[in-house]
């Protein structure tokens, strides 16, 4: 079976997006040479049946709302995504995606209390440093309890531009 990538080279760096027939499977910040052994390791554990190959229009309707959404006329994605990992980090990510609005944020202790565990902020915190889908999954809006800028896997540079570009006027 066969999983299909391409690089876009975003406003905030290069991103990898691997998708399947259907649907968006992975994107993250990195070159897939840069990402190849991350990649590796992750095929390993959720895919080890199949391969990737270049195919860019394969993953073309994600880099076409991921353009819309830097050039400001995209707050929502529309294209199918599945999120791959374990039951926690899903659940996680799910509320990542549905409390946390374009141009808002939110804490930690926010999304642990949005699924119920609101002693598991650290663990949120984890499964939010796993993020399989960057953008689409808003981990970029998550913020300390204070409200200062805290860790992303992408860097805080380009935390600061996307909630930056989420505060413009539309």
């Amino acid at each position: 079976m066969t999983l299909y990538y391409d690089e876009w080279h975003s406003p905030v760096g290069t991103m990898l997006i691997v998708g399947d027939e259907k649907k968006i499977v992975r994107m993250e910040y990195g070159s897939f040479h840069s990402m190849n052994n991350k990649m590796a390791a992750w095929l390993k554990r959720y895919f080890p049946d199949r391969h990737l190959v270049h195919r860019p229009e394969q993953v073309g309707q994600a880099k076409r709302e991921l353009q819309e959404y830097f050039q400001g006329t995209r707050g929502e994605f529309s294209f199918p995504f599945e999120l791959y990992g374990t039951p926690f980090q899903k659940q996680i990510w799910q509320a990542l995606y549905d409390f946390i609005p374009y141009g808002q944020t939110a804490a930690y202790k926010d999304i642990a209390q949005a699924i119920g565990k609101p002693k598991a902020v650290r663990a949120a915190g984890g499964a939010v440093n796993k993020n399989p889908i960057s953008i689409v999954i808003p981990c970029h809006r998550v913020i300390g309890a204070d409200g200062k800028m805290v860790g992303y896997g992408g860097g805080l540079d380009k935390k600061e531009f996307l909630l930056a570009l989420e505060k413009r006027p539309g």
